[in-house]
């Protein structure tokens, strides 16, 4: 064979498909606060880790999503697929309204619908998780990492919510992070903790990587690019390998 049927038998060759990802859930896993459209954000986690690893990235995520909403996201989900990742959990308890309250009302309203959510999550929450994790292992035998939620708050700092109020939001991303850990762990999955990374920068810290209220509104209360960036993507780089 002469050099040249060589190198035309190499080029008929197809590259090996790069293996790929297929990213879940809500706007924390879509990047709002860094955003695009649907509020994706090419400065959100999953962009940054396939872009970092010459992954074909699958987004599915989008901002206000719920655990229904991601089932119908795990669709995309297929056998050939080599990591999944979601987050999704926050939405459903009403996180945004919680937030709302807690802003606009007292320490004695806001803790009283923390607690309405806390309720939700360890009530209601579960079941729902179990039913998504059940179709996401159904459809693939590839790696899933859930990602759980900071911290929103400094505990600690000069800020315009009260530390009542900062201690109860707080409190309900732990529970809400328990619940999705003990549900992961039931499902053979990975949980990736982001409280750790987070610490020291939320809302209120000298260094936030967390929005503060702002506009646009839905921004506010998210990962903003540094926290995509040096929180979550740390996160999901270890529990992915």
């Amino acid at each position: 064979m002469n050099l040249v049927a060589a190198v035309m038998m190499v080029a008929l060759v197809p590259a090996p498909a790069a293996p790929e990802y297929v990213a879940l859930g809500d706007s924390y896993a879509a990047g709002v606060g860094a955003r695009d459209d649907c509020g994706r954000s090419s400065n959100a986690y999953p962009e940054l880790y396939a872009s970092a690893r010459g992954m074909s990235l699958v987004f599915a995520a989008c901002g206000g999503a719920t655990v229904p909403d991601v089932m119908a996201q795990a669709d995309q989900v297929k056998e050939k697929t080599s990591l999944v990742t979601i987050t999704v959990g926050g939405n459903d308890a009403g996180f945004g309204d919680v937030i709302t309250t807690c802003v606009l009302g007292d320490d004695e309203t806001c803790e009283r619908r923390v607690a309405e959510a806390e309720e939700f999550i360890r009530g209601t929450l579960p079941l729902r998780l179990e039913k998504l994790y059940r179709k996401v292992d159904k459809r693939t035998s590839a790696r899933v990492v859930v990602l759980g939620y900071p911290h929103l708050f400094a505990p600690r700092a000069r800020c315009t919510l009260s530390t009542t109020k900062r201690a109860a939001l707080n409190r309900a991303a732990d529970v809400l992070d328990g619940v999705l850990a003990d549900k992961a762990k039931g499902a053979g999955f990975v949980f990736a903790d982001v409280r750790d990374e987070f610490k020291g920068h939320g809302v209120c810290s000298p260094e936030p990587w967390i929005n503060d209220l702002t506009l646009p509104v839905d921004d506010s209360y998210h990962p903003n690019a540094e926290g995509q960036r040096r929180g979550y993507l740390p996160a999901l780089t270890e529990a992915a390998e």
